[in-house]
């Protein structure tokens, strides 16, 4: 079973890499691509707010 500190870890590399794909989605501007992948961000920020992570430094999209 993971640790916590394992999800963790999960979920912020799970946050960074949609990240990645949202801004990759932005700059060939796929649309509905970019919607999908806004979901997870949130989904995903809302996990690691709640959790106490800070997303100052990691948060590139900050929507």
């Amino acid at each position: 079973m993971p640790t916590s500190l394992e999800v963790m870890k999960a979920a912020v590399d799970d946050f960074q890499r949609v990240q990645r794909h949202m801004l990759i989605a932005k700059k060939e501007n796929a649309v509905e691509t970019y919607a999908s992948l806004k979901k997870d961000y949130l989904s995903l920020k809302a996990i690691l707010n709640v959790s106490g992570v800070n997303l100052t430094e990691i948060d590139e999209i900050k929507e």
